[in-house]
C-alpha cells in the first residue's frame, strides 16, 4: 500500500509524529477537508492544544471510516497552528497526540502557523489524504 521514506540522512522526524515522506502503489486517494475540534454539532468540544489535536484526529478517523478506510491508509497531513497558540509546550502536545494515533504508521506532514482559523477558540485544524489499496 504504502511505504514510510525515513532516511537517516534528514533529521529524525519520526520523533515527531510523522514521516519524512509516503511512497504509495496502485491505489485510491482520499482527500479529507480540514477537521478541528467539534462534534457533530458544530459545538467546539475540546479546550488546550492536546486535546484539540486529539478531536481533530478522532474526526478525521470518523470520515476515514465513512468511506471504507483507516488511519493506516493517511499519508499526508496538512496541521494548521494558530500563531498564538504556537509554542514548544503546545508543538510537543500535537507531536504526543500524533504518535500516540498514529504509532508506527506516521503518515507525512506539514506544520502550517496561521494569524488564526475560522472560530477564534479553535487553536488546531488538521488536513488529511488517505491512500486506500485497490481490492
Amino acid at each position: 500500500m504504502h511505504t514510510l521514506i525515513n532516511p537517516k540522512s534528514v533529521f529524525n522526524s519520526l520523533q515527531y509524529g510523522f514521516s519524512q515522506a509516503v511512497l504509495t502503489d496502485g491505489a485510491k486517494q482520499l482527500f479529507l477537508s480540514g477537521q478541528v475540534a467539534t462534534d457533530k454539532d458544530q459545538n467546539t468540544i475540546a479546550t488546550g492544544m492536546g486535546n484539540q489535536t486529539r478531536v481533530c484526529l478522532e474526526n478525521i478517523e470518523k470520515v476515514l471510516q465513512a468511506a471504507g478506510s483507516c488511519k493506516a491508509h493517511v499519508a499526508m497531513l496538512r496541521i494548521y497552528i494558530k500563531e498564538s497558540a504556537n509554542t514548544q509546550e503546545a508543538q510537543n502536545e500535537i507531536a504526543e497526540e500524533l504518535r500516540t494515533f498514529f504509532g508506527e504508521q506516521s503518515p507525512a506532514s506539514s506544520w502550517v502557523v496561521v494569524t488564526g482559523l475560522a472560530l477564534p477558540e479553535w487553536l488546531i485544524e488538521i488536513e488529511a489524504q488517505a491512500v486506500i489499496p485497490n481490492q
